[in-house]
């Protein structure tokens, strides 16, 4: 999951950038309306957390940026301003949610799990599954029928990633965009050596493998054989 935070306070930005970098989370951050803005209307981020008093343009402005673009992306505010009118103006505006300062990083965690799963009708309470493949996204556990498997926070977020999509092909592109953060280097093949290392824990002795590769695309976790997936 990549999250995109938009605080002008350096404090705050590096308190929640901490927080979710610590939770596993991919983490931008924008410490101005102008960058901001752009940084959102990109499409690639899972949630958007946004400061409403922001240099160059506020984050109200920015919402109605989003919302114009036809994104759905959610959107957590984030101000001073506890006044109700200011939370019925952002959440009528398309916010998905607001959190008046001061805050418990605590809370904004499972404010942020809260939106993401609510985006996702494919995740049925906090576990996702493909044939016998569990994972419990809350405590961050991958189970393949009666193996416990672990993975590196790469892995597992490259794995919870194509768990969520499902039956769709990702291409190297999407998952980078989403896994790893502006500072990745995309001419390196790591999203190749990633899949490969959960090829091996996830399929390897198994009869069924549920990852694979589609020629010239990208990659897919569905129950088909390799083949069927291949010639798509």
């Amino acid at each position: 999951m990549r999250i995109l935070i938009v605080e002008d306070e350096k404090k705050v930005a590096t308190f929640l950038q901490k927080g979710f970098q610590a939770e596993s989370y991919t983490v931008d951050v924008a410490q101005d309306g102008i960058r901001g803005a752009a940084m959102a209307l990109s499409g690639i981020y899972d949630v958007i957390i946004l400061d409403v008093m922001l240099p160059g343009k506020n984050g109200i402005n920015i919402l109605k940026e989003i919302r114009a673009s036809g994104s759905t992306t959610p959107v957590l505010m984030l101000s001073a301003r506890s006044e109700l009118e200011h939370r019925v103006e952002g959440l009528n505006l398309g916010a998905d949610d607001y959190l008046p300062k001061p805050f418990a990083f605590s809370e904004v965690l499972a404010r942020t799990r809260a939106l993401i799963r609510r985006r996702t009708p494919d995740l049925q309470g906090s576990t996702l599954a493909a044939g016998d493949l569990r994972m419990d996204v809350l405590a961050r556990k991958v189970r393949r029928g009666d193996r416990d498997i672990t993975l590196t926070n790469k892995e597992y977020e490259v794995l919870e990633y194509l768990l969520r999509n499902k039956g769709r092909v990702q291409s190297r592109v999407l998952l980078t965009e989403h896994i790893w953060d502006m500072n990745f280097d995309s001419e390196t093949n790591i999203v190749d050596v990633v899949i490969n290392r959960l090829r091996r824990k996830i399929d390897d002795g198994f009869p069924v493998r549920l990852i694979h590769t589609v020629r010239g695309v990208g990659y897919v976790v569905e129950e088909e054989p390799d083949e069927t997936a291949a010639q798509r």
